[in-house]
């Protein structure tokens, strides 16, 4: 028992306030998989269906265009492109002029895209029903963490945080 005392002195891993929310989140996208596996919809990660329902509302896009409309870094969605292409919902085509690249669907994605629409569907009104039973919805929690981060930072409120901290230095 001192053992695993010492460990959690020595880890400070052992303590986190928001890895719940990350096992919830990673749950709920362990049962969307589930759907899509129910319905032999193979090779799709939940992570996959905005970028593939932006591109077919949207049309073909660079990998720039597609990252600023998801709210994604350029860095983020060219590895995710890199596995969707992988995958087979989307191929990279010649753009406007020889230097550019688009990202499109392939007919694979095409063939699932209506699916798609209707689970993002299903799946915010299902967020929507957990949301009514708890007492504070999550998505007012981040509206209200947004806020809270427009007066002061996250790497502002860890910088101070670490100023305090002498192993820091």
């Amino acid at each position: 028992m001192r053992r695993m005392a010492d460990n959690h002195a020595r880890d400070p891993t052992q303590q986190s306030l928001w890895r719940s929310l990350r096992l919830v989140q990673a749950s709920i996208d362990a049962d969307i998989a589930r759907v899509y596996s129910e319905q032999q919809i193979e090779g799709l990660k939940p992570s996959f269906v905005m970028e593939l329902l932006r591109l077919h509302a949207c049309g073909p896009m660079t990998i720039a265009e597609l990252a600023e409309s998801v709210q994604r870094t350029h860095s983020a969605l060219s590895q995710k492109v890199a596995a969707m292409r992988t995958a087979g919902w989307v191929q990279t085509v010649v753009g406007d002029d020889a230097r550019t690249r688009k990202v499109t669907l392939t007919d694979k994605a095409r063939s699932v895209v209506g699916r798609l629409a209707a689970e993002w569907r299903a799946t915010e009104a299902a967020l929507a029903d957990l949301e009514a039973e708890i007492p504070y919805p999550l998505s007012q929690a981040v509206t209200d963490i947004e806020r809270a981060l427009e007066h002061k930072s996250f790497h502002d409120r860890i910088a101070e945080k670490l100023a305090k901290d002498p192993a820091w230095d």
